[in-house]
């Protein structure tokens, strides 16, 4: 996709942005990054749909089912 830059700046389609609120933009090494930005880190998002896998200690020993340990 091309745009045309004008005196104001460029157009982002809102398609493009489509459920984002607010975006971050910076220039790094000569490219212009466009970064949605979110109003929570998606790391607290973790946990909050588990699923039933049979294991009755996951929650306490994560790395034993994550990692294979002792099998």
């Amino acid at each position: 996709m091309k745009a045309k830059v004008t005196d104001k700046g460029v157009l982002v389609p809102h398609n493009l942005l489509k459920g984002v609120v607010e975006v971050e933009i910076r220039k790094e090494n000569g490219i212009i990054l466009v970064v949605p930005k979110t109003k929570e880190d998606t790391i607290f998002n973790l946990g909050k749909n588990p699923v039933a896998c049979g294991a009755p200690d996951a929650a306490e020993n994560p790395d034993r089912y994550l990692y294979a340990v002792n099998q």
